[in-house]
């Protein structure tokens, strides 16, 4: 075993901890660092984190218009499926034909008949004259009978009797004319000031034609808009009624996102104030622009189905959110397709507080229309004039 043996003037101690002054500069690094973090997150929170207002509670929204029948009827043809990409005017579906053209058969008899009316309500009028024309001759030689007849009473040269006669004869030819005359003015009021074309029973049945035209047209049913195929609830041998919901045609270039933010955070939000949002269907490699458009009259909760009933005695507070509307960009929409209800990131930046917290009051610019239900009634009035020139 070797023992250590300490010898006169050496130093065997070993430093076991750094300087005092190495202390203070590691610290005075330290500091440095932290009052840098500080400074630096202060200057992010005051001049960007408290310029923003952020909510993952935000939804893409889009137009869903549902697709309805005019007509009742039996589906014979569907020509859509699900998730399928439709145009504007695009045929969806066929119904039976057969009851739109046999009520378009019935309109165009009863048209055939009422002109056919027409024309013999104009000849009793005209019948009705010389009816009145008799009738007035009748009352002048009743009368007449009886000038002659009432010098010879006085001498009795004729009976009572015959005198009677001969006075109720101008009465009851009086009445004859005074019957004439009402049914004459009941024939011309059916068709005077009015021609074959122009006469109101005549335009009523025609109309009732026209309808009828119109109705086998509607046995098509087409889309109103462009866009895909979604709830579709339509197959063929189904009994549709006017106005129940065959399928919805969605739009998904023409969507928005609407961004649920809490009722403490709409106090710096504008009209027009730009917004950057991101989608978990893309994660952060895809970022929209977009801009508000308009914020929600009303929170969420009140609009509900059920709305809260805070009166009840029992009212815990929670704060709400109210729907604010931010348009995208269409461009980025169509380079980046999105879902009607997927689940967006929202972050508005409100710097710019100069903007409306409501729209500006006035005429808006917006307007949604569709010309595929504009038909052209021509041919309808065509066939219809035709049906009237054939009749006698």
């Amino acid at each position: 075993m070797t023992s250590v043996v300490n010898q006169p003037g050496v130093n065997t101690s070993v430093e076991a901890a750094p300087s005092n002054g190495k202390r203070r500069r590691a610290l005075m690094v330290v500091t440095t660092v932290l009052l840098a973090t500080l400074v630096g997150a202060t200057l992010w929170w005051y001049f960007v984190s408290s310029q923003r207002e952020y909510t993952d509670d935000a939804y893409v929204g889009g137009s869903q218009v549902t697709l309805t029948s005019q007509i009742p009827g039996t589906v014979v043809s569907v020509m859509a499926e699900e998730n399928q990409w439709v145009s504007a005017g695009q045929v969806i579906a066929k119904l039976d034909a057969t009851d739109a053209q046999n009520a378009l058969d019935k309109a165009s008899s009863a048209l055939a008949l009422s002109v056919r009316q027409y024309h013999q309500l104009k000849a009793q009028a005209d019948q009705f004259d010389a009816t009145l024309v008799m009738r007035k001759l009748d009352v002048s030689r009743a009368k007449e009978d009886l000038k002659r007849r009432e010098p010879l009473q006085v001498n009795e040269a004729i009976a009572g009797e015959e005198l009677r006669h001969a006075r109720d004869a101008v009465t009851q030819a009086e009445a004859a004319l005074k019957q004439s005359e009402q049914q004459l003015k009941a024939a011309h009021a059916m068709v005077d000031g009015s021609t074959v074309h122009t006469n109101p029973a005549v335009q009523q049945t025609k109309q009732a034609y026209i309808d009828a035209w119109i109705n086998t047209q509607r046995t098509v049913v087409k889309a109103p808009i462009s866009g895909h195929v979604a709830q579709k609830n339509l197959q063929p041998g189904q009994h549709i009624q006017p106005g129940q919901p065959l399928l919805t045609i969605i739009p998904i270039s023409e969507v928005w996102v609407d961004a649920n933010f809490k009722e403490s955070q709409l106090g710096h939000l504008r009209i027009g104030q730009p917004a950057q949002i991101k989608s978990d269907l893309y994660g952060n490699e895809v970022i929209y622009h977009g801009k508000v458009t308009g914020i929600s009259a009303g929170t969420g909760a009140a609009f509900a189905l059920l709305p809260p009933q805070n009166a009840a005695g029992n009212w815990i507070k929670v704060i709400q959110r109210v729907p604010v509307r931010i348009a995208l960009d269409a461009r980025e929409v169509e380079q980046h397709p999105l879902r009607v209800g997927l689940s967006m990131h929202a972050t508005v930046d409100t710097h710019d507080r100069s903007g409306p917290v409501i729209p500006v009051v006035g005429p808006s610019n917006f307007k949604a229309e569709t010309s595929i239900y504009d038909l052209d009634v021509s041919q309808a009035v065509a066939q219809a004039e035709a049906i009237i020139a054939r009749q006698p």
